[in-house]
């Protein structure tokens, strides 16, 4: 399924918050808009925020009137940060700003070619982004039993990237060589991502998929009703993964109950350069947690915490699955050295 799309001046993507209920297609003609979708969240998941990010700044230099390279170059600098700051934490947003900023930096000549070099980026960006996840789908896939029922948090499917998914991929690749697998999907409060879309892109597909309460997951995994936990990530730091609220405590309960913890993400989501300590953590409206839809289910005035996203220590993790295989706890160490001794 496919999130997201160029087409001539125009982005054409899902309103992910218009699901189950309605298939919306929204365009989206600046870079303001594009901002604007992020921030409500029409669309989310990190990679495909971070592609989201470099359509809204070719869509800056398509409609474009500047006469100079220069000038240009100052509008996409400007797009950049209205971007950055629509979602603080998915590291995916910020790669990929700064990877279309110096591509145009690197290549300016005439207006005309600067204006071509950004959208030709943006949409290499975008098959890049498909064929990744679906080399992570090849190598999770090789961690799944026939017969494994497998939970998962948050929404890592299609919706979150421009296609395929990343924690998804690995079910779907799994589902597509003839394994008989089945899901738990979570509901994620308070966005209720798991509810909304991740059952909507697995029965869309025909796999086998069980709704359950965020306060289920201990249950089902103490009967002995899970086998693995793949889940995606929004940025993979030295010592922790950081991904949607509530994916620390789906850790810790895999851990006691014996059950493999993996995680799936591109090399994009990736931030070796960092702690967890040193990454914002978004905090949003305290009405995503104090109403369902337009229904009040708190009383009026309480005192609300709402962070989008936790972490949950490297300790907890089994494997990192990407596009260049399956990293272990040691292997995924080692390339933090690596980046260490190389920075």
């Amino acid at each position: 399924m496919r999130t997201i799309e160029w087409q001539d001046g125009v982005v054409i993507t899902i309103d992910q918050t218009a699901l189950p209920d309605r298939e919306v297609l929204i365009e989206l003609r600046n870079c303001e808009e594009v901002a604007l979708a992020l921030k409500e969240m029409k669309m989310r998941g990190a990679p495909l925020i971070g592609v989201a990010a470099a359509y809204g700044l070719a869509l800056t230099a398509y409609h474009s009137k500047a006469k100079r390279s220069e000038d240009l170059f100052k509008e996409l600098e400007n797009s950049a940060e209205t971007l950055r700051r629509t979602r603080p934490t998915a590291v995916n947003l910020f790669w990929a700003v700064g990877r279309v900023l110096r591509k145009a930096k690197e290549n300016q000549g005439d207006v005309k070619t600067l204006r071509q070099i950004v959208i030709d980026e943006a949409q290499k960006m975008a098959i890049e982004d498909i064929e990744v996840n679906r080399r992570i789908g090849k190598h999770g896939s090789k961690l799944i039993a026939n017969g494994d029922t497998i939970l998962t948090h948050c929404n890592a499917g299609s919706l979150a990237t421009v296609d395929y998914g990343t924690a998804l991929a690995v079910v779907r690749a799994a589902w597509g060589e003839g394994k008989q697998i089945k899901v738990f999907a979570d509901e994620t409060r308070p966005k209720l991502q798991g509810a909304r879309l991740t059952a909507y892109e697995l029965m869309r597909d025909g796999i086998p998929v069980t709704l359950i309460t965020d306060n289920m997951a201990g249950y089902v995994m103490s009967k002995g009703l899970v086998n693995k936990v793949v889940v995606g990530a929004d940025r993979i730091v030295q010592d922790a993964v950081i991904n949607k609220i509530g994916t620390y405590t789906v850790a810790i309960l895999a851990r006691e109950h014996g059950v493999p913890f993996y995680v799936a993400a591109p090399t994009s989501t990736f931030d070796l350069t960092r702690l967890s300590k040193d990454v914002i953590i978004e905090e949003r409206r305290p009405e995503e947690v104090t109403q369902i839809g337009s229904a009040n289910i708190a009383p009026k005035g309480v005192n609300v915490m709402n962070p989008a996203f936790d972490i949950t220590p490297m300790k907890y993790v089994d494997a990192i699955i990407c596009e260049e295989g399956v990293l272990s706890r040691e292997k995924f160490q080692k390339l933090v050295r690596t980046q260490k001794a190389e920075d």
